[in-house]
């Protein structure tokens, strides 16, 4: 199914309401997103019978938003009030290319201008907005040109964004950014405690729902489904996780007896995900998950229980060790570092309009913080694996290259280090299959010398 299509398919579930009526609740998550709102918590506010179309439309319309900007810039050279641009914006941004569309453009423009007639704040503007649209559509082929030349528009990121990446990554940013306007495959892990991947893909090929092999559990499905219709997911047979995400717990876990009562931490542990797999290959594990959310704590809680493992929760702030360690050192550590999550904008196309370019070096200085309170709690011979979902650098080799220079007791082990989605990754302790459309991730393991 084309891309258009799908997203055609999911605003249709909203269509008990007019068109014009997604239009302005995505109109208001742009304009959020603008403002510094996150759309997963802008989505929450969204009546339930609207949500799927207004996050289909969503995505749409941030993934464009660039070229979106640019033209609204050509057509009126003021920026209008942000329920007016936003309003705007998203209709451009839906309707600037015929390939791209999921409605016949004069639907979107009509329902577009009724988006603005229908809401208080807006109904003043409805003519302006009407002028601009339909001046679009007499000269869209020259406007879309005119924007041509404009790297925000070219690339749908912020052009700080785009100049880093040409910086960090020369041979793949353009692969990087071609891959961020296309979404995310789901893939899921499966639980080799229950079943083998070859058994849990014979079921979902009994189901009509193709698969491919990714990783040594992972399994990349042709098509999204809702978790309801995975055999077994209430059972814990399979949980939905990234392929990059799944090479967490085997990556710091590689060469150690399975069986073995090893003392871990999870120090950035919400969701769970993370956790859960590292219980699940190492059940006699004594594993302590932190978050210093205590409201995510539950959903960590809820991953857990799903499974049917068990491990410590704690809600707490993986810095301040005082507050919550108990002296007794740990065999492993993982830290999921906070970070920019640039490496999964396309699964979260607002992130790449959220954060700023003084972002990375802030989180760089959050993550080297983790590092330096984290390192004291590992047993001497014992190992941490540092990692990220940013492709930026100066959130991956540079931090950890950095802690390397100050902590002489510290050795760099095999690792992928920055993980490319589309490239073949190195450093893995194993052969695996190939991972197919992966999150950009950043992965280090760390040993503790002894002696």
């Amino acid at each position: 199914m084309k891309q258009n299509d799908t997203i055609h398919a999911q605003t249709m579930q909203g269509q008990s309401a007019p068109l014009w009526r997604l239009l302005q609740s995505t109109a208001a998550a742009v304009q959020a997103t603008r403002q510094g709102r996150s759309l997963t918590a802008q989505l929450e506010s969204v009546p339930a019978e609207l949500r799927p179309g207004v996050q289909a439309l969503s995505f749409q319309v941030l993934r464009h938003l660039g070229r979106a900007t640019a033209l609204r810039q050509c057509l009126a050279s003021k920026t209008p009030p942000p329920a007016v641009d936003a309003l705007l914006c998203s209709a451009l941004a839906l309707c600037w290319s015929d390939a791209e569309a999921v409605y016949p453009i004069h639907t979107l423009v009509n329902q577009a201008v009724e988006a603005v007639r229908q809401q208080r704040s807006t109904q003043a503007q409805s003519g302006f907005v009407n002028a601009c649209l339909r001046r679009f559509m007499r000269e869209r082929e020259a406007l879309v040109k005119q924007t041509d030349a404009d790297v925000q528009a070219q690339w749908n990121h912020p052009a700080w964004w785009v100049e880093r990446l040409q910086a960090d990554h020369p041979l793949h940013w353009q692969t990087l950014l071609a891959l961020a306007q296309t979404p995310a495959p789901m893939t899921l892990r499966v639980n080799t405690r229950h079943q083998s991947v070859a058994e849990y893909k014979k079921k979902l090929d009994d189901l009509g729902v193709s698969s491919q092999a990714v990783g040594e559990q992972g399994l990349q499905l042709g098509k999204a489904l809702p978790v309801h219709q995975l055999p077994g997911f209430s059972e814990g047979h399979v949980s939905v996780q990234d392929a990059a995400a799944q090479l967490a717990a085997p990556l710091l876990m590689q060469g150690l007896d399975n069986k073995a009562k090893w003392r871990i931490l999870d120090a950035c542990a919400a969701p769970g995900g993370k956790t859960g797999h590292l219980l699940e290959l190492c059940p006699k594990a004594e594993v302590v998950a932190l978050d210093v959310d205590a409201s995510r704590c539950e959903r960590i809680h809820q991953n857990l229980r799903r499974l049917g493992v068990q491990g410590q929760v704690m809600a707490a702030d993986a810095g301040q060790p005082a507050q919550w360690w108990n002296g007794q050192l740990f065999d492993a550590i993982l830290l999921d570092a906070p970070c920019t999550a640039s490496g999964i904008v396309r699964r979260h196309p607002d992130v790449r309009w959220l954060r700023r370019p003084t972002d990375s070096g802030q989180l760089a200085k959050t993550q080297a913080m983790l590092l330096k309170a984290l390192w004291p709690l590992l047993k001497p011979g014992g190992r941490m694996l540092y990692c990220t979902c940013s492709v930026f650098k100066a959130e991956g080799d540079e931090t950890v290259q950095a802690f390397l220079q100050r902590n002489t007791e510290a050795q760099l082990r095999p690792s992928p280090g920055h993980l490319i989605p589309g490239q073949p990754p190195a450093g893995l302790p194993v052969d695996h299959n190939p991972l197919g459309e992966h999150d950009g991730f950043y992965y280090a393991l760390l040993e503790k010398r002894q002696g």
